[in-house]
């Protein structure tokens, strides 16, 4: 059942982030705090607190791709040449493996799987520069130091997320406007049972970065489509909630009772050079509250 095609609930601007390419919010409840990145010019991780509205900043020494949170403190940075290990207190980087994969092509796109395993994609920086698509990206799984391919032929990795139970990974290939699923073995980590889970049309946007509830309900960011869309388990559109803006990037439940979706944003343009909708909004963090709750994101655990 479709339940609500038209304007989303009240939208607040939540953080004035002033990012370029937002991306990748991640809620802390145990500190109640947002951190996000900021992929290029001026390549940045941040911290907002909820409590205060005090917001932290580490600048980084190239393209950042993504960040998970860990177990033990600290987080993994994944910068466009390799994964590191970093320190909060110290801003301290240090490098955990470097990327496998040629100059042209940045990690980019990660999430921790309901078991706190680690999964990396990428994307190839020549997309936007080739009248077909270059293909030469790939899904990693980490295992111990080592960036293990499981996906292969990838253009551009969004759309990275695990259901509630944690036995499906879902993933875009952004241009390619289909969504997939597979079966994840939660005791390998092995992926089987490859799937077209939905597909967008091109005039909508495509998926960039995406979330679940706890209903395993898929929340899915539309870039120069200005809208959030949820997809049922099944695939069908459950929800398609226009937004005043033309490019959220990326989603997060927060809050103390995870029904508060954040929702990043980017002022970059389309190939195509078609003017944004709401330019003057893109860069800032905006809120918008659920009916449905989410569930904490996964904290590395060392795989």
């Amino acid at each position: 059942m479709n339940r609500s095609i038209g304007p989303p609930p009240t939208l607040r601007c939540a953080i004035d982030a002033k990012t370029y390419l937002g991306e990748t919010p991640i809620w802390s409840p145990a500190e109640r705090a947002l951190y996000w990145i900021n992929c290029e010019r001026e390549p940045m991780l941040s911290r907002w607190n909820a409590m205060d509205g005090e917001r932290e900043n580490w600048s980084m020494p190239e393209r950042i791709g993504g960040v998970v949170l860990k177990e033990t403190g600290g987080a993994l940075v994944v910068l466009a040449r390799g994964l590191h290990d970093f320190d909060f207190l110290t801003g301290e980087l240090s490098l955990r493996v470097p990327s496998p994969l040629p100059e042209h092509i940045s990690l980019h796109e990660v999430q921790c799987d309901r078991d706190g395993r680690l999964w990396v994609g990428s994307i190839n920086h020549r997309l936007r520069d080739t009248p077909t698509l270059p293909g030469g990206g790939k899904l990693f799984r980490l295992d111990g130091d080592a960036l293990v391919s499981v996906v292969e032929d990838i253009n551009c990795a969004n759309g990275l997320a695990f259901s509630p139970d944690g036995t499906r990974l879902y993933l875009s290939d952004s241009p390619t406007s289909i969504i997939e699923s597979w079966t994840l073995d939660r005791a390998t980590g092995s992926l089987s049972e490859r799937q077209t889970f939905a597909k967008v049309d091109p005039a909508h946007g495509f998926v960039d970065g995406a979330t679940v509830d706890s209903e395993g309900g898929y929340w899915a960011t539309l870039v120069y489509g200005a809208a959030l869309r949820r997809y049922a388990p099944d695939g069908a559109i459950d929800r398609h909630l226009a937004l005043p803006f033309s490019n959220p990037t990326k989603v997060a439940f927060a809050g103390d009772d995870m029904r508060t979706l954040f929702i990043t944003t980017t002022k970059m343009t389309p190939r195509s050079g078609k003017a944004n909708l709401g330019q003057d909004m893109l860069g800032g963090i905006y809120a918008i509250e659920s009916d449905i709750a989410g569930i904490p994101d996964p904290l590395w655990r060392g795989y």
